[in-house]
């Protein structure tokens, strides 16, 4: 048995071949006739001198050589397939793909994002507005804005401001819950998505930061922040609001945030990308103007006495 790989259409042809468990689908993935793949899988047996796949009556099953080779055939095609996209998007200073929640992508950056197109028409720019963890080197992404601590090992990382929230609710609601100990009868609005936070950025901490030992038990609760400012502005309730989600909503006067008392979170976002791909032209437009939008609105926290969360006795 020869030493030397074999063809690589035929490795390809067999990799497609035991992902799908059928050579009529392979040979579908790889445009080629089911013959043509079968010809590649039958070279590829004897270039090795077994055979790789068991053929039933109308399916295929591996044999023992088959499963040792698919996962390294698999993990090498992966590799290779995102080595070539990492060389694509280095030539590539036009084209700019990012991700982000769909919280963040409908309260906050969707709103701004005519700012940065209009700036940069020479950028094409796509959005994934998804929470599924992507791997930077293998998807087809540049950029990835995530909320939380992190740690961000082996990515070029940028943090940005810290999350801190505050109550927020219709002017018609401020009118009838107007004080701390009234707010305690107000149907009250549960973010679940932060509940990951340590210290827990929720309800009972907020009261406990204005002085009063109250833990709700009762209230709607939503597992996406843009979801639980929506109730609120649909007058359902009042909802603990996180800067980011907040922002626009407080400016267009559509909510109101009488208790000018916050909490702050060490949970923040950060700008994520590949080591390195900070400098490409593309990347470091958006990142700059990422910074400088957050900073616009940065002066709305000095409404706020802000008090961090491990601050805050439990």
């Amino acid at each position: 048995m020869p030493d030397s790989l074999p063809p690589l259409t035929a490795l390809r042809a067999f990799d497609a071949a035991a992902r799908h468990m059928s050579f009529a689908k392979a040979a579908d993935e790889l445009h080629v006739t089911p013959a043509a793949l079968s010809f590649q899988i039958k070279s590829l047996e004897e270039h090795l001198g077994r055979p790789l796949f068991r053929r039933l009556n109308r399916a295929v099953e591996l044999t023992e050589a088959g499963r040792t080779l698919a996962p390294g055939a698999a993990d090498g095609f992966a590799t290779l397939q995102a080595a070539w996209q990492a060389v694509r998007r280095q030539g590539d200073d036009t084209s700019l793909t990012v991700t982000a929640g769909p919280a963040l992508t409908a309260k906050w950056l969707a709103p701004r994002l005519y700012e940065f197109a209009r700036a940069h028409p020479e950028i094409d720019l796509k959005f994934s507005a998804t929470l599924r963890n992507m791997d930077l080197e293998r998807d087809d992404v540049d950029v990835a804005i995530r909320f939380g601590y992190g740690p961000d090992e082996e990515l070029y990382s940028l943090p940005v401001r810290k999350e801190w929230l505050t109550p927020v609710m219709t002017p018609e609601l401020a009118e009838q819950y107007p004080t701390v100990e009234s707010l305690q009868e107000a149907p009250l609005i549960h973010d679940d998505s932060i509940a990951f936070l340590k210290p827990p950025a929720n309800w009972a901490t907020w009261f406990r930061a204005v002085g009063v030992d109250f833990e709700p038990k009762h209230g709607a609760s939503f597992s996406h922040a843009d979801h639980t400012i929506d109730a609120a502005v649909a007058g359902m309730g009042v909802a603990l609001g996180r800067r980011s989600m907040i922002i626009k909503d407080l400016t267009e006067g559509l909510l109101v945030a009488p208790f000018k008392v916050a909490i702050e979170t060490q949970g923040r976002f950060r700008f994520l990308c590949l080591p390195g791909a900070e400098k490409r032209p593309q990347i470091a437009a958006f990142r700059d103007w990422f910074v400088a939008e957050i900073e616009k609105t940065a002066h709305i926290s000095d409404a706020f006495q802000i008090i961090p969360v491990e601050d805050i006795a439990a």
